[in-house]
């Protein structure tokens, strides 16, 4: 019996944890038009802001909260290309994604750094990654969303809090005029324990019900 509590527990907590609170989807209405000519899609690093409590501010550098917002971004990346791959065993999508690391070295050579990357348009972006589109999203979040981002400043993932709150914002945008495809909004929330993998499971399993790209879009 209380083996079976804690399970249903569990349960809930993941479910909590997958809520969105309003998710807000917009599909533009001639992507149909437009995705028939797409072949390949860029996945951008995320835009991550991390909004820390006063005291945990303090104590850190803006060096330190750049890193760790440049590692967060990076780790938010490749997480939804693994999560794209893994889905596109079981669900046909009409795109092939880019693979993260030939994106990173396109933009690396054309000398374009995680900094430098929202001082460029859709449109130019995607012609420097020969793609069709690029998908870009922000993250605003209270703690890092990977480890890595806590270690490369040699703190502890606990000491970020019980909770945290991330508000995502996914866009694909083509890449002949820059035009806005597909926008997802979404919030959620988990505990100490909440990563990017969790963050990015939650975010796509809720997106992946209006994805675009797929034969039902």
């Amino acid at each position: 019996m209380r083996i079976s509590t804690l399970k249903a527990l569990a349960v809930l907590m993941l479910a909590l944890w997958c809520t969105a609170c309003g998710p807000n989807i917009y599909l533009s209405q001639d992507f149909r038009t437009y995705a028939t000519k797409h072949k390949r899609v860029a996945i951008l690093p995320s835009a991550v802001i991390i909004e820390l409590r006063p005291n945990q501010a303090k104590h850190t550098s803006a060096e330190q909260m750049r890193a760790m917002e440049r590692q967060s971004g990076i780790d938010f990346q490749e997480k939804i290309f693994a999560w794209l791959l893994r889905r596109g065993q079981k669900q046909a999508y009409t795109v092939e994604f880019q693979d993260v690391t030939q994106t990173n070295a396109l933009l690396a050579k054309q000398g374009i750094n995680y900094e430098d990357l929202r001082k460029h348009s859709p449109q130019e972006l995607s012609q420097i990654l020969g793609v069709d589109a690029v998908m870009t999203s922000s993250v605003r979040t209270s703690k890092p969303m990977s480890d890595g981002a806590a270690v490369a400043v040699g703190l502890l993932v606990g000491a970020w809090g019980a909770t945290n709150q991330a508000n995502i914002t996914m866009n694909i945008h083509e890449s002949g005029q820059g035009k806005l495809m597909w926008k997802y909004d979404f919030v959620a929330s988990g505990s100490v324990g909440s990563s990017s993998a969790s963050l990015v499971n939650a975010l796509m399993r809720n997106a992946s019900r209006k994805f675009p790209y797929t034969t039902k879009s």
